[in-house]
């Protein structure tokens, strides 16, 4: 199987990457560029080939990125993987979560009434959903939260703001600003998408004294350390059923 994973800066990348790394690690080759400003990694395991890429950050860099990965190779999964806020009390830092539902989460209108997603005002969709049995066994195999992650595009830096969000979707599990744009080029190009979150910090007030991104970046490679063999057997079931 050859996925394309999806991370917004280097050193989620390189996280990812470490973790796809076999043992011992042979010599790590230099990132090599797609056509236009995107670095990409690339890794190979015994059933999974893996190109790790830097798409940017926001949902629309992703998106982009994405969609120029997809254009260049053929792929069977796309996965949208980094660090990201955690909502308290169910994933504090350090925590992983896999996505049981990408969600753009500010995309839509304020209205007097409140907040209306997009698929309310009768424009596309607001939620893409990942194989079911994928993302649970992803979960289960990494010890993470299943739970819906939330794409923004300002990310929350107040207490109000946090609890509007969860008021609104009261089981996510963190927000992040990727993996909506990363899931609607992958759905463009009819293929299956998962999200991985490793928690830097609690979704509320911006503290950056508090922030844990290496411990973060460190969950996030031992996630993809478990996560490489359930991807292998993910891809040979979906082989069988393509054939």
């Amino acid at each position: 199987m050859r996925a394309l994973i999806v991370t917004a800066v280097a050193a989620e990348a390189d996280s990812v990457a470490a973790g796809l790394t076999p043992h011992p690690d042979p010599v790590t080759p230099e990132p090599r560029t797609l056509p236009g400003r995107y670095p990409i990694r690339r890794r190979d395991l015994p059933g999974l080939a893996a190109d790790v890429l830097v798409g940017g950050v926001g949902p629309a860099a992703a998106a982009a990125a994405t969609a120029t990965a997809l254009a260049l190779a053929d792929y069977s999964l796309v996965v949208s993987a980094g660090i990201g806020g955690g909502f308290a009390p169910a994933a504090p830092p350090g925590t992983l979560v896999v996505a049981d539902a990408l969600v753009a989460a500010d995309l839509g209108a304020e209205t007097p009434d409140g907040f209306l997603p997009v698929d309310a005002l009768g424009f596309g969709h607001s939620v893409h959903l990942p194989p079911t049995e994928l993302a649970a066994r992803a979960a289960e195999a990494t010890g993470a939260l299943l739970a819906p992650v939330l794409t923004v595009s300002t990310v929350t830096g107040t207490a109000a703001r946090a609890a509007e969000l969860a008021a609104r979707h009261p089981l996510a599990g963190a927000e992040a600003m990727e993996g909506f744009g990363v899931a609607e080029a992958a759905v463009a190009h009819g293929l299956p998408v998962l999200e991985i979150r490793a928690v830097s910090n609690p979704v509320g007030p911006r503290d950056r004294d508090a922030w844990r991104i290496g411990d973060a970046l460190a969950a996030l490679t031992d996630g993809f350390r478990a996560l490489g063999p359930v991807l292998v057997h993910w891809g040979e079931q979906h082989d069988r059923q393509q054939h």
